[in-house]
């Protein structure tokens, strides 16, 4: 009897961990579909589309492509804030170089520094456009030059709606 009652605790207590060990991986889950990373498509004028990860939250702008490996061709990230202003980056923690392209908010190129190196110690330089500009499109250096970007050249893509009241009307978003 006795046995028969240990080997019933011990069933017990394994089905309990079981069962937390779900929950623990629901929340997880759950928690990582909720903050996950967005991504957008942005097409350049030569219609190369580059998979570009939003950060629209302040956080998410300071934290920028810091302590990144790498980053590939045909990736990038996309800064939104809301309103055009003179937005400086600094590359602080950055281990990759990248062309910062600023865009103002007609999506048109306003400002493009190219190659911009990587700055793991301090001092780390900032950049900063001539012209105020409500995006910036972060790329692997040399996209700009591989893809003839230019001043005033027009990107396309379309945020999604929680984003749209920033600076435009949904009627000034093309659909791709």
């Amino acid at each position: 009897m006795k046995l028969n009652l240990t080997l019933k605790l011990k069933t017990l207590k394994r089905i309990r961990k079981f069962l937390f060990s779900c929950f623990v991986c629901c929340l997880v889950l759950i928690s990582a579909a909720a903050c996950g990373e967005k991504f957008i498509k942005v097409t350049l004028p030569n219609k190369v589309s580059i998979k570009a990860e939003l950060a629209d939250t302040p956080e998410e702008r300071q934290l920028g492509l810091m302590y990144r490996e790498g980053i590939n061709a045909g990736q990038g990230m996309l800064f939104i804030f809301k309103e055009e202003a003179l937005y400086s980056f600094w590359m602080a923690n950055m281990k990759i170089s990248i062309d910062i392209i600023w865009l103002n908010r007609e999506k048109r190129i306003v400002h493009i520094h190219r190659r911009v190196p990587p700055s793991i110690s301090p001092p780390h330089p900032s950049y900063s456009p001539k012209i105020p500009a409500m995006y910036v499109l972060e790329l692997k250096a040399g996209s700009a030059d591989k893809n003839k970007l230019k001043l005033y050249d027009k990107l396309e893509f379309v945020l999604p709606p929680e984003l749209r009241k920033r600076g435009q009307s949904p009627k000034n978003f093309p659909i791709i």
